[in-house]
């Protein structure tokens, strides 16, 4: 397998879980012919699978882009699931609550993996805040790592410029 570092990352494990756990939650609380189970699905995988992709990218311009397509597609996943929780009446956890706190601690174990969130999905409430709590703390990851990788663009260039200047080096090598 080619390059496949990516799936250690914290950000994309968070990816993964939040995807498993968008499927269970469309088959129990969303409609089965409704656009928002299509659109929700397609939300999680996105930011999981442009992870992926970007990180098998040669190009850091690539990578940018495409974990910038992941980050806009967990936005659109928050907001459905803040919509879910307004239109169907239900509470919104503060961000300092009991339950935000003990969702956000479980990133911290370094075992986290979706059975942490199973009890979650029982409950609508309880089930679209824990993913709230869980997408808010990957985007942020992922605003660091754009950041971060935007950064060192900046400073080290693009492949294909860094492509140019070697074989501009090799062409003054040669005479």
């Amino acid at each position: 397998m080619q390059n496949e570092g990516y799936k250690n990352l914290p950000f994309f494990k968070q990816t993964e879980i939040i995807y498993d756990f968008t499927v269970d939650f469309v088959k129990k609380y969303i409609d089965y012919k409704s656009r928002t189970k299509d659109q929700m699905e397609q939300a999680a995988r996105s930011g999981k699978q442009n992870i992926a992709e970007g990180y098998l990218q040669k190009s850091l311009e690539g990578r940018i882009k495409l974990v910038g397509v992941a980050r806009g597609s967990l936005e659109e996943l928050l907001n459905d699931y803040l919509d879910y929780l307004r239109q169907h009446r239900l509470k919104l956890w503060d961000m300092n609550s009991a339950e935000a706190r003990k969702v956000r601690s479980f990133v911290y174990n370094s075992y986290n993996d979706y059975k942490n969130y199973k009890d979650y999905i029982e409950n609508p409430e309880s089930a679209a805040n824990a993913m709230i709590c869980l997408i808010n703390q990957t985007n942020r990851l992922l605003d660091q790592k754009i950041r971060w990788l935007e950064e060192k663009f900046i400073n080290e260039g693009g492949f294909r410029e860094n492509l140019f200047k070697k074989r501009m080096e090799k062409r003054k090598a040669v005479r």
